[in-house]
């Protein structure tokens, strides 16, 4: 018999395998299995819990497990690191990254803050911990809003890394704020002209979008939120349709959660480069964690998160303040 992790197979019997020797080492462990909405299938059924930035945060800093297992991209496992310095923090491949955190290093985020010394930053989540120890409040999709509402009304805001979503921002609470030009490669990728023909197509389908897409693309959604309030939003609508603007992870817990109904990848301009045969709505950092690599980290418990002690400290003061004005 052929150990789990020396298959090639990555059929549905393969995956049977692994879950089981996942499952194992868990408990083994004493780990807990934290993936975001945009990890592949598999994986978000053998997590504990599956959710969006600001729940996988909360979860994390609640974690009374030995070992935290993190299928999501790296700021993610940093941010659950920086909540929890005690416990090893454990990432399938390290390479999963982030566009919208590699457009913002930590240098030029810093001559942009100097650049405007009266200003509170607000930064989102998507950034490295560095950027993180550079900003007054960090924010998720779910509670920016909340967060920029806390603000008082005569204190100027800088907002990084994602300009969509801070444009956005701007339209909601009427606070006009300074923006990083940052985007996410996925989001960036969704296209006005063909959304508009798939809703020609499919007239009753509403259109649920994150607000990483663009603005050309957000007006004409239905409902802009997080992906846990795309999730709510559809399971208590009475619509049988709906165009999905966001990583196409999400389907599967949409359509887990809905099986009456049908969810439609929103469309893209066409033209993304990566991934062999991978549409342009999947994130190539998101779905470089495989159960493959979940099971080989595991069981050889690395990739492990590590963080300067006193880069921690400071990145965890604004996520603490997140935490506590959501």
């Amino acid at each position: 018999m052929i150990a789990p992790a020396q298959t090639e197979s990555h059929g549905p019997m393969a995956h049977v395998g692994l879950e089981t020797e996942i499952v194992r080492l868990k408990r083994q462990m004493n780990a807990v299995i934290l993936a975001h909405f945009y990890q592949e299938p598999e994986i978000q059924d053998v997590a504990d819990f599956v959710g969006d930035s600001l729940q996988l945060s909360q979860k994390a800093a609640a974690a009374s497990a030995d070992v935290i297992v993190f299928c999501g991209v790296l700021f993610m496992a940093e941010t659950a690191k920086i909540l929890n310095p005690g416990k090893p923090v454990l990432l399938p491949d390290l390479e999963a990254g982030c566009s919208l955190a590699d457009g913002c290093p930590a240098d030029d985020f810093r001559a942009f803050r100097e650049r405007y010394p009266d200003h509170v930053a607000i930064t989102y989540i998507n950034c490295s911990a560095e950027v993180k120890a550079l900003s007054d409040i960090i924010c998720t999709s779910s509670n920016a809003e909340k967060i920029i509402r806390q603000i008082p009304p005569k204190q100027p805001i800088l907002f990084a890394p994602d300009q969509h979503l801070g444009r956005f921002l701007i339209k909601k609470t009427g606070r006009e704020m300074r923006l990083w030009p940052g985007s996410c490669m996925v989001h960036e990728m969704f296209s006005e002209r063909r959304l508009i023909e798939l809703k020609d197509l499919h007239p009753q389908a509403k259109v649920l979008a994150h607000p990483e897409c663009p603005e050309a693309v957000l007006r004409h959604a239905d409902y802009v939120g997080s992906t846990t309030g795309i999730l709510t939003t559809a399971r208590e609508s009475p619509a049988a349709e709906f165009i999905i603007a966001t990583e196409s992870g999400i389907l599967h817990q949409l359509e887990k959660a809905c099986p009456e109904k049908r969810f439609i990848s929103a469309p893209s301009e066409g033209g993304c480069s990566w991934g062999e045969g991978g549409a342009c709505s999947e994130c190539p950092h998101m779905k470089l964690n495989s159960m493959e690599k979940l099971y080989v980290c595991m069981r050889d418990r690395t990739p492990e998160i590590t963080l300067d002690e006193e880069l921690r400290q400071r990145a965890l003061r604004p996520i603490r303040r997140m935490l506590e004005m959501s």
